[in-house]
């Protein structure tokens, strides 16, 4: 394995980042990886892409900046060829019972868990974020093919006995070919999370990345292949808007479940309504963690901090907006304070970093944008919120952020909008009934949290409020038994859970009669 953890000069990163990359890819790259990788993954094999007039696109390491590979955005004949592909591996695939397909699952849950670390450390170089986090992306992939795997068998319809010896029964069976579309933050757990219940429920996957990090969706192609997983049943397409909208506007797909944006997911629920297609989106987050007075307080801040600062705090259900009750708010504010500006940047690959670079330096501008207009309009920065420069010379092509802690009032745009970055907003309130009306006055519903010893009270307020997911005493916590997504402009459909395989089915009902036809005519 490599030793990534201590990196002394560009030549070193670079030599690194290209052994890494071929090992993964059993490749060869030339140069300063200004060769274009292939990395369309159809019917089993890596390939270029077929139009070289698309638009292509440089893919840059988040810490350093530098690049890692080049590729082409895959265009419409990439995509007929992924769904061509996956259409015919389908049909067996579907008719296999879910058993048979269960054992190939575990198989494939097994090798991923096996190349663990491999797949973590392309996922460092892929998003920015630290070691000790992608270790446990790649293992919420594991548990999704680990899970699914274990009720592929389970699927089966009902029975239903009617008069004069007649009877019905329903059965659920694969929709076809699913169109997976997946975000930057998490690429391997939505690879995972969206292709392993696809497949269970007899379906065949085409999946497209993010262009910013295509990388670790083909190594899990790969493993799939060499876990025995037929070829065409997980195909991986790359590029941007324009590949994602040939994916949703294919007439052979039967179903898009999406990931990113509240923008992009109406652009891909419109197009999937031209086709009456079924669509699952995963979408944007401004969601609330309330604090109460009788919380445990070290418990509450270290939710808070696992609220707002994961994967330099850009997740869609972290709860950026804080309410903390006013009698315990100047004692929380100052713990909450202290522990942030002890959090460490540097070098992902490194152990002891907690966080690591943003996406993109455009992403990073983005995020201080909405620092700065706050302040303007008069909201008080408690601490962080700065551009800055890590020690480590090797870093400085990297966009880095400290983690802020910002007072603003309720109808500032940062109280508003998603920021998607280290930015937590922190508010007081004196009532349960008060932050109830403030946490629910949002456009958004995906997740919340509650910090409180009062069960009761807990319950209650987990009642009240509007949001797909409720945390009582603990925050961003995602069990692959229990389902995922949200409320009103946060998305439609579940993620997760055994509620999952009715998005990735159709229903069947048959009627037999036991009798002759009753007929006026």
């Amino acid at each position: 394995m490599l030793k990534l953890a201590q990196r002394n000069s560009t030549a070193a990163i670079l030599t690194q980042t290209k052994q890494l990359v071929s090992i993964v890819f059993r490749t060869i790259t030339s140069g300063n990886f200004e060769v274009e990788t292939p990395l369309n993954f159809i019917n089993g094999r890596r390939k270029n892409c077929l139009q070289t007039t698309t638009q292509s696109f440089t893919v840059e390491e988040p810490a350093t900046g530098k690049t890692l590979c080049r590729m082409h955005e895959s265009g419409i004949e990439d995509v007929n060829k992924a769904v061509n592909a996956a259409q015919q591996a389908q049909h067996d695939w579907g008719e296999m019972s879910g058993f048979e397909r269960s054992k190939v699952l575990q198989k494939c849950a097994h090798l991923l868990k096996e190349k663990q670390e491999d797949v973590a450390r392309l996922e460092v170089f892929d998003t920015g974020k630290p070691i000790w986090e992608t270790r446990g992306d790649v293992q919420t992939a594991v548990d999704a093919l680990e899970y699914f795997s274990g009720i592929a068998s389970t699927l089966c319809g009902q029975h239903f006995t009617l008069p004069g010896g007649s009877f019905g029964y329903t059965r659920r069976e694969p929709l076809g070919v699913v169109a997976a579309i997946g975000a930057w933050n998490f690429p391997i757990q939505m690879a995972g999370w969206k292709s392993a219940p696809a497949l269970a429920c007899g379906n065949a996957v085409v999946f497209k990345p993010s262009e910013f990090t295509p990388l670790t969706a083909v190594m899990l192609g790969e493993i799939y292949k060499e876990a025995g997983l037929p070829d065409g049943l997980y195909n991986v397409v790359q590029g941007g808007g324009q590949t994602g909208n040939l994916l949703s506007s294919h007439p052979d797909i039967a179903k898009v479940t999406f990931t990113g944006s509240v923008t992009t997911g109406s652009k891909v629920m419109k197009t999937c309504a031209g086709g009456i297609k079924a669509v699952t989106l995963e979408l944007g987050g401004k969601s609330p963690l309330i604090l109460f007075d009788d919380c445990d307080i070290t418990n509450a801040v270290n939710g808070a901090l696992l609220a707002n600062y994961l994967t330099q705090g850009q997740v869609c259900s972290n709860g950026t907006r804080v309410f903390i009750q006013e009698n315990i708010f100047s004692e929380v504010i100052s713990q909450l304070v202290n522990r942030v500006k002890t959090i460490k940047h540097g070098d992902p690959h490194c152990e002891k970093t907690l966080m690591g670079a943003m996406i993109n330096k455009k992403h990073a501008e983005k995020v201080l944008g909405f620092i700065s207009r706050a302040k303007q309009q008069g909201a008080e920065v408690l601490c962080g919120g700065k551009q800055i420069v890590p020690d480590n010379p090797i870093l400085h092509g990297g966009s880095y952020i400290s983690p802020c802690i910002i007072k603003p009032s309720d109808d500032m745009e940062i109280s508003l909008e998603e920021v998607f970055g280290p930015v937590m907003n922190v508010y007081s309130f004196r009532s349960e009934e008060e932050v109830l009306k403030r946490a629910n006055d949002s456009q958004f519903g995906l997740a919340s949290g509650i910090f409180t010893k009062d069960l009761n009270r807990a319950h209650r307020v987990a009642a009240k409020i509007q949001a797909g997911s409720c945390y009582i005493n603990n925050y961003n916590i995602y069990p692959i038994e229990m389902p995922f997504g949200g409320y009103k402009k946060s998305g439609i459909g579940r993620e997760n859970g055994m509620v999952t395989l009715e998005y990735f089915t159709q229903l069947k009902t048959v009627y037999v009669e036991g009798g002759n036809v009753d007929c006026p005519y």
